[in-house]
């Protein structure tokens, strides 16, 4: 493909495939525990960050050198582990703590970005995502948490499987609550922060919940529903990804809008189909 000698279409490539496999496997757990909420804030944290990288970087030069998406990674990281402190902290209010900070989040990002002279063109790619910013480093840093993360998942398989569904049950088996559950959005953070270069701040919550929701409705199984939900997510992630180069569209819109379409063919298909064995049932009565 005459495209892919351009290095920066590969790197966005390599770094769309990765996100397309770790995301919506994340994003699994997410719908499962029905916190899909989580991602919006992570993101909306990491724009934060990014912000005030921008911020300092207006009077100390040398950290224009620095990618402001590294300063938005370890920020979702940090808060990640707030979150769960809140969730904690606040045991009958837990689902509180997600908007709490998210809106903290964005109230601080506004901040930051008001001081950095408002909007340029660093934020808006960060707004929406750009397969044009990204670069080799990146795809190194990426491809690090991609590795790190699906390790992780699998390390831990057994002990997310109890948290996604019976916090109380897992504790009675004997498993660290609190620890995985600080794993978990440690893991998260990092996924979501380090999608934000292709899917955008306001978009990278697409990928993470609408595969793995479309998944919910065809897997038989939990493992079926992981790879129900990565074939949806890769599938969204090349089809976006083809679509912005050609017609010059927004990586981040393009993945956002094909997931939901997927998700609304997944949808109408369960739900045809339980119509047609509905009225085969009930002719052969």
């Amino acid at each position: 493909m005459i495209f892919l000698e351009f290095d920066f279409l590969r790197y966005a490539l390599i770094i769309g495939l990765m996100i397309g496999l770790i995301a919506p496997a994340a994003g699994v757990f997410v719908v499962v525990r029905k916190t899909p909420m989580i991602a919006d804030a992570m993101s909306h944290t990491a724009l934060t960050g990014i912000a005030f990288h921008l911020w300092l970087a207006s009077f100390w030069v040398w950290l224009s050198e620095w990618n402001p998406l590294y300063t938005g990674i370890l920020f979702t990281f940090i808060v990640s582990f707030v979150i769960e402190y809140l969730r904690r902290r606040f045991q009958t209010f837990q689902e509180l703590s997600i908007p709490v900070v998210m809106a903290s989040a964005i109230g601080l990002g506004v901040v930051f970005i008001s001081l950095a002279d408002g909007f340029n063109n660093d934020l808006f790619n960060y707004l929406f995502g750009s397969i044009l910013t990204v670069n080799a480093a990146d795809a190194v840093v990426i491809g690090v948490i991609s590795a790190v993360s699906l390790l992780l998942f699998l390390l831990f398989y057994k002990e997310l499987l109890f948290l996604a569904f019976d916090e109380e049950q897992a504790a009675v088996n004997g498993i660290p609550v609190q620890r995985v559950n600080l794993l978990f959005a440690g893991i998260a953070a990092l996924i979501v922060a380090s999608s934000i270069s292709i899917l955008g701040v306001l978009l990278v919550s697409a990928l993470i919940t609408l595969p793995a929701a479309a998944a919910l409705r065809v897997a038989s199984t939990f493992k079926s529903m992981f790879l129900y939900a990565v074939i949806f997510g890769e599938t969204a992630v090349l089809a976006g990804f083809f679509a912005s180069y050609y017609y010059d569209l927004s990586s981040g819109g393009t993945i956002a809008v094909i997931s939901f379409l997927i998700w609304t063919v997944v949808v109408l298909a369960e739900k045809t189909i339980g119509l047609i064995r509905q009225r085969s049932w009930e002719e052969a009565k």
